[in-house]
């Protein structure tokens, strides 16, 4: 088996169809099929069952899958140690970020960035999703959740105060909700994500039970851009609710949890140049 054929092999396992491994790998769907036969008649064995659910494993198959991962894990590991000796100031560099912080502080890196040095070029994925640094999908990641691999370097870049705002429009009609009333006569914005988790959903410590949830949005850029608009109330680090000219209700108290801001790299890529260089000018928008 070839590094070719496994990569088509375990993208076919993961994404159960021709059609999304097809896509997953920017290569037209009729070759997936051709490499996949021409593999099978190699291996002399079965490597799928062609179900209504999609493409399932074979015994064999199991027993491949394990191989084709080893190899996939190790092209990755050889791009990573060539990449960590690159002292050029060229080249693209894969970044992973949420939409608001990208909009806030990462674009404006970037931009300072390229003023510095051109040749340096960004692929920048805004995505709530937690993407894979030890398979490549991403060189640094600038995220709200703090890694547990060992082999990624984490290094904080914020930690803010959660408050409670809404817009002074909403205030003026509404008027500020009463301590211990559970937001009774309000409406509120919940971030889905944390709303679906949460066995009693809170802001700042106070229960929702006797809001009217106006909107479950699922990025913070919606949330906050709801919250100008007037539709409710709703918890958001306080740099943020400030930056928009939000109105802080009951300014004493805080959700007890800071939100957090992380730079993640693999340790492999932390002398790559065009990695440093993009690493130090988002540290450096993080403190402006």
């Amino acid at each position: 088996m070839n590094w070719d054929d496994a990569r088509i092999f375990v993208a076919l396992y993961r994404e159960r169809t021709l059609r999304a491994a097809a896509r997953a790998l920017d290569i037209d769907q009729a070759t997936v099929g051709r490499r996949l036969a021409v593999l099978e008649h190699a291996l002399g064995s079965t490597l799928f069952l062609r179900t209504s659910n999609g493409y399932e494993l074979t015994q064999v198959g199991k027993l491949a899958i394990r191989a084709a991962e080893a190899m996939e894990q190790s092209a990755h590991d050889l791009v990573r140690h060539t990449q960590g000796m690159d002292k050029r100031l060229a080249g693209e560099v894969k970044l992973s970020t949420t939409d608001a912080l990208a909009q806030e502080y990462v674009v404006p890196a970037i931009e300072s960035l390229h003023a510095q040095h051109p040749d340096v070029s960004v692929a920048l994925d805004t995505t709530t999703h937690v993407l894979n640094l030890a398979k490549r999908e991403a060189d640094i990641a600038v995220r709200t959740v703090k890694p547990r691999n060992p082999d990624l370097l984490a290094r904080r870049l914020a930690s803010w105060d959660v408050g409670l705002f809404a817009s002074p429009a909403y205030i003026r009609r509404h008027g500020e909700p009463v301590p211990g009333e559970r937001f009774l006569g309000h409406d509120l914005v919940v971030y889905q994500p944390h709303f679906a988790k949460a066995r009693s959903p809170s802001f700042i410590g106070e229960p929702l039970t006797d809001g009217r949830i106006a909107a479950r949005l699922n990025t913070n850029l919606t949330l906050r851009a709801a919250l100008k608009a007037g539709l409710g109330i709703s918890e958001i680090p306080v740099p943020m609710g400030e930056r928009d000219g939000l109105v802080r209700i009951w300014p004493d108290r805080t959700s007890g949890v800071p939100y957090e801001v992380w730079l993640v790299t693999h340790q492999d890529l932390r002398h790559t140049a065009r990695v440093r260089v993009t690493i130090d000018e988002i540290v450096l928008a993080f403190g402006r």
